[in-house]
């Protein structure tokens, strides 16, 4: 859908906005986002089903047309799965191939192997933020925890203080780096650069990890004091040959290619600056999400399927594994881009403006706020992402490249905020490190709430720079 039928659309479905207009229309938001949360938490109905049954309601609430606003939902689903879906298809490609190949067990050993002592929990946040950026976060803890577990128990570590470092990693990465889900549905929305907002959040996530890895760790381990659970402690594999696993160099080049293109389309887009010039010609096309991503999981078939053994029969097969567990994420961060424009054609997104002006708020503390509030309410990171997004949309028009970016970022560190007991997270925590719900609060809640604290306010810092 073009920019102008969207404001058409908009224009057919909703009166011109008043005072009574804005209450109108706050109601029917609050009303909308109520059903997402009482389906998602009361009733456990999928995330998908409940943005879906949300936006209608929405719709229905702002006193649009059911027709219209089946037509807005279902355009803001397809222009977002087509916008971020083969990145995401991508990245769990690349993911799969790391986690089957062995080479992130290669990663881990040779970090591990040079770290001792008071080095460890700095090391295990190394390994989490580097296996963590191209894959999902269930999929790194999954990974990562029995490395912690085994690294704690033969080392004589807290569990704490090894655990929360890996689990800052892996969280600040998801919250706050694209290729991850969350993060891409927030650039495609605003219309961010992908690039940049890429180049700026590994500018906050570096403080925010030391923050809530390490540092935090600390006060974690006096708060709880937990042995690692013998039960969860995987066994080791007798057959497994290490010398077929990829080399370290290979893995961590094929991992880190596809961000480097990226930043180095973002730094030739800053340095030369001419859409004509044959130097960024090149690189805006090898730097492009979508290339620079199918160019890792080329390379990857290479330096991690063949390096490990892999036939061609096993290669075909890790990839196809790796795309059916992302359907339900698809389809959520689709839902998730029907309810964003939902919202814009029934006329919120000019609300906001107007609330912004009155309020004085700034758009980005504006955009974590509401980004806190929905993962408060849902559970879900990657829902609180993609609303805040489609909430705050309208704001970003009028800012530069460097503030949408920033936009993104807010909205990230805020979709973090304060895991509990309505987040699948949080119990993947508590049984992997067989914690009580007090003590799961106590560390990994709190850690949450220190990324989502810390982020913001880098990004606020930030503001005043770029």
């Amino acid at each position: 859908m073009t920019r102008l039928s969207v404001e058409t659309l908009a224009a057919d479905t909703v009166a011109p906005i008043t005072s009574a207009g804005h209450a109108h229309l706050g109601l029917a938001v609050l009303a909308g986002i109520a059903v997402i949360v009482v389906l998602i938490t009361k009733f456990k109905l999928h995330a998908f089903l409940a943005l879906t049954v949300g936006s209608l309601a929405l719709g229905v609430f702002a006193g649009a047309p059911l027709d219209k606003t089946i037509a807005s939902f279902t355009t803001g689903l397809g222009s977002t799965v087509s916008g971020v879906g083969v990145l995401i298809a991508l990245g769990a490609i690349l993911g799969k191939l790391l986690a089957d190949s062995g080479g992130a067990d290669r990663i881990v050993d040779t970090i591990l192997a040079r770290a001792k002592g008071r080095a460890m929990p700095w090391a295990m946040v190394l390994i989490a933020s580097v296996i963590g950026l191209p894959l999902f976060f269930e999929v790194g803890v999954v990974l990562l925890i029995p490395v912690v577990l085994m690294v704690a128990r033969r080392g004589n570590y807290s569990l704490m203080r090894i655990g929360i470092p890996a689990l800052a990693g892996l969280s600040v990465m998801h919250g706050l780096i694209p290729p991850h889900p969350g993060p891409l549905a927030a650039i495609d929305a605003v219309d961010a650069d992908l690039g940049l907002t890429l180049a700026l959040g590994l500018v906050v996530a570096i403080p925010t990890v030391i923050v809530a890895g390490p540092l935090f760790a600390r006060y974690a381990a006096r708060w709880v004091d937990v042995p690692a659970p013998e039960r969860m402690i995987p066994a080791v594999d007798e057959d497994q040959d290490p010398a077929k696993r990829p080399g370290f160099v290979p893995t961590l080049a094929t991992m880190l290619l596809p961000v480097v293109l990226m930043l180095a389309k973002a730094l030739v887009d800053i340095v030369i600056d001419d859409p004509e010039n044959s130097v960024q010609r090149v690189f805006d096309v090898v730097g492009s999400p979508m290339i620079a991503l199918l160019a890792a999981v080329i390379v990857g078939l290479f330096t991690l399927g063949r390096a490990a053994g892999f036939t061609k029969e096993r290669l075909s097969a890790t990839v196809e594994k790796s795309l059916a567990p992302i359907a339900g994420i698809l389809l959520i961060v689709g839902a998730g881009g029907g309810f964003k424009q939902t919202l814009i054609d029934s006329g919120v997104g000019q609300m906001i403006l107007d609330i912004s002006e009155n309020w004085s708020i700034p758009a980005l503390l504006l955009a974590w706020l509401i980004a806190v509030v929905i993962r408060l309410a849902t559970g879900s990171a990657t829902v609180a992402t993609i609303s805040a997004a489609g909430l705050v949309a309208p704001l970003a028009a009028g800012m530069s490249p460097a503030e949408t970016a920033l936009l993104v970022l807010a909205i990230g560190a805020g979709s973090v905020f304060f895991s509990h007991v309505n987040d699948a997270g949080f119990w993947l925590v508590k049984e992997y490190f067989g914690l009580s719900v007090g003590q799961t609060i106590k560390t990994w809640s709190v850690m949450e709430t220190v990324i989502s604290v810390v982020g913001g306010a880098t990004v606020l810092l930030l503001s005043l720079f770029v």
